[in-house]
């Protein structure tokens, strides 16, 4: 197979995407997560941009890492400036990394308009800037901003800055499509003939995402030379987002044959694309091909059939190759192969037209037509069919419970008051909360923690509600769905009332009973 490295940079470019945010113990958590897959090279940041990177590029040094190496990055010196006395070169002397990405460039009209300098005297920045971090001991990547639409501006001067980098002693040239603005075949055929023209450097590729083809222009890349690539994993970064290393990296190595990463990893993908998401306080689109919640999920009654017969049928790969999971979704148009599917899970042995399977079939017509939903609540789809089956029993037993809203809200808003009986035992725990669902959830969780420690590893990561009918205004029924997690394994559970609390408490009560029956 042949290699391609990867160079993510969802810490640095990534990190300037809307609603992105990493503290310091994120972004070492990161680093530890991008290493343990395997990735070659990891952007941490500019530490000459703020204190947090600053620290970062301290603490990393204090990190085992495996496969990857730490890239700082920069921007060549000001115009005018000595290298020796520009503040972020020093800056990245002092972060002490071996790597460093700087970027420089290579668009006529930026170097005139933007960095006001002369086209000559841009060339002699770019040699001087890496020239002098070279003489330092740095391994260079030269990342040549703008390059396509300054390849097609002025194809000449574009390469002429590459020969710069090149000559100043860059290991490697990356070819940047900075305003997400080529199309895959435009960026096959520059990559190519800069491929052709430095055959004795790393060539890399850096794209964005602005007309949807990131990652088609990065394969594009790849095929026409590109042995480096840049990105982020989810896609993060500005605008509409960097190209996606959760796709890219599958598509490359399953189906077209190159190594990415070790293919003994290739089963952490999922995971790892999940736990960023986390640690980026952003969820991974549940649509993301190979890696999000969605990519092997199967709705319609044909497909579902189909896919349980021969899961080849609609799948382009197996999901656990790369660490998914099929699921097969409970709705109206899923058939019955579909819910046999997951009557199978709780009893294999259960016949297709045995009672219990009608019995549970028309419960779940019931439930749907009263509001229910289980396509995206399999954990309360569970729960159901082993209360059918006669295969459940409760961990424990409500009493009461009560809410009060503090008005007006100063800090914790609310109080709940939550009476349970385990084993018969009474346990009578009150909390606050922001809000009643948070206030519900702490007071449970504290009355229960003391039969059941291990709650400690559960946390709520998601709540949604959804008005079912506007026809009754605030009277109508609600359905409220929970994501929960234990850090390793994620469920969803659902409740339906006109009272938003009642509903909550429902999916609440599910959540747990899911965790102590089945995840535990």
């Amino acid at each position: 197979m042949s290699k391609v490295k990867i160079f993510d940079s969802t810490l640095r470019d990534g990190a300037q995407g809307e609603g992105v945010v990493f503290s310091v113990e994120d972004k070492l958590a990161v680093a530890q997560y991008l290493d343990r897959l395997g990735i070659s090279y990891i952007e941490g940041g500019n530490p000459t941009s703020n204190p947090k990177d600053c620290e970062f590029f301290q603490r990393a040094k204090e990190l085992d890492l495996k496969n990857a190496k730490i890239v700082s990055f920069t921007s060549t010196h000001k115009v005018g400036a000595d290298p020796s006395k520009d503040a972020m070169l020093a800056a990245i002397l002092e972060a002490n990394a071996e790597y460093v990405s700087v970027f420089g460039k290579s668009w006529d009209m930026h170097v005139t308009d933007i960095l006001g300098a002369m086209l000559e005297q841009n060339l002699g920045i770019i040699t001087s800037t890496i020239r002098y971090l070279t003489d330092n001991g740095k391994s260079v990547f030269f990342d040549s901003e703008h390059f396509f639409d300054g390849y097609k501006a002025n194809p000449q001067y574009a390469m002429e800055t590459l020969k710069a980098a090149r000559d100043a002693g860059a290991k490697a040239l990356v070819l940047c499509d900075t305003n997400g603005s080529t199309f895959p075949f435009e960026v096959e055929e520059i990559t190519k003939k800069v491929a052709e023209a430095f055959p004795n450097i790393e060539i890399g590729i850096h794209t964005h995402n602005d007309t949807g083809t990131a990652v088609a222009s990065a394969i594009a890349a790849v095929r026409s030379g590109a042995t480096l690539v840049q990105g982020t994993f989810g896609g993060f970064g500005e605008r509409c987002g960097n190209m996606d290393l959760c796709t890219l990296i599958p598509n490359l190595q399953l189906k077209l044959g190159y190594e990415c990463i070790p293919p003994e990893n290739m089963e952490l993908l999922t995971d790892t694309a999940r736990a960023i998401a986390e640690s980026a306080n952003i969820g991974l689109d549940p649509r993301t091909p190979y890696v999000g919640a969605s990519a092997f999920a199967h709705k319609g009654g044909m497909h579902s059939d189909a896919v349980i017969k021969k899961p080849a049928s609609y799948e382009h790969i197996a999901p656990e190759v790369v660490g998914n999971e099929r699921r097969v979704l409970m709705s109206e148009v899923a058939g019955r192969s579909a819910i046999m599917l997951a009557l199978k899970s709780v009893d294999p042995t259960i016949d297709r037209n045995s009672e219990s399977t009608k019995r549970i079939l028309d419960r779940l017509k019931e439930l749907e037509h009263s509001g229910y939903e289980f396509e995206g609540a399999e954990g309360s789809l569970e729960m159901l069919i082993k209360k059918e089956l006669g295969r459940f029993t409760p961990h424990f037993n409500l009493g009461k419970f009560s809410v009060v809203v503090n008005e007006p809200s100063e800090g914790l808003s609310c109080n709940a008051m939550v009476k349970i009986f385990v084993d018969g035992e009474e346990e009578i725990t009150a909390a606050e909360g922001e809000g009643p669902v948070n206030a519900l959830d702490t007071a449970l969780r504290r009355a229960l923690g003391t039969f059941y420690p291990e709650l400690k590893k559960m946390s709520l990561i998601d709540y949604k509600v959804r008005v079912l009918s506007s026809t009754d205004g605030t009277a109508s029924k609600v359905r409220v769905l929970i994501t929960s997690t234990n850090g390793k394994k994620t469920w969803r559970t659902v409740g339906v009332s006109a009272d938003i609390i009642d509903a909550s408490w429902k999916a609440l009560v599910d959540s747990i009973e899911y965790f102590l029956t089945v995840v535990r």
